[in-house]
C-alpha cells in the first residue's frame, strides 16, 4: 500500500472518530472542503504542513496519521 493510500485511510478514519464531517474539518484547518476529500480518496499528496495543521485538528500526532497498518501474517 502506498503511503498516499495509508494516509488517507489514516485521515478519514481518525476524522469519523471524531464525528466531524469533511466541511468541519476543513474549515477548523483552514483547508478547501474540496482538497480534504482528495486527500482521503488518494487523489493529491498532502504536505507536511497540511499533515500537520490535520493532525492537530484531529487531536492526533502526524505521525498517526501516516502508520501504515500491521501486515497481515
Amino acid at each position: 500500500m502506498e503511503i498516499r493510500e495509508v494516509f488517507a485511510r489514516n485521515l478519514k478514519a481518525a476524522r469519523r472518530a471524531k464525528g466531524l464531517s469533511q466541511e468541519e474539518l476543513a474549515y477548523r484547518a483552514g483547508i478547501d472542503r474540496t482538497y480534504i476529500s482528495s486527500l482521503e480518496r488518494s487523489v493529491y499528496n498532502a504536505s507536511i504542513d497540511v499533515v500537520e495543521r490535520l493532525a492537530v485538528v484531529l487531536d492526533v500526532e502526524a505521525s498517526d496519521l501516516l502508520k501504515r497498518p500491521p501486515e497481515k501474517k
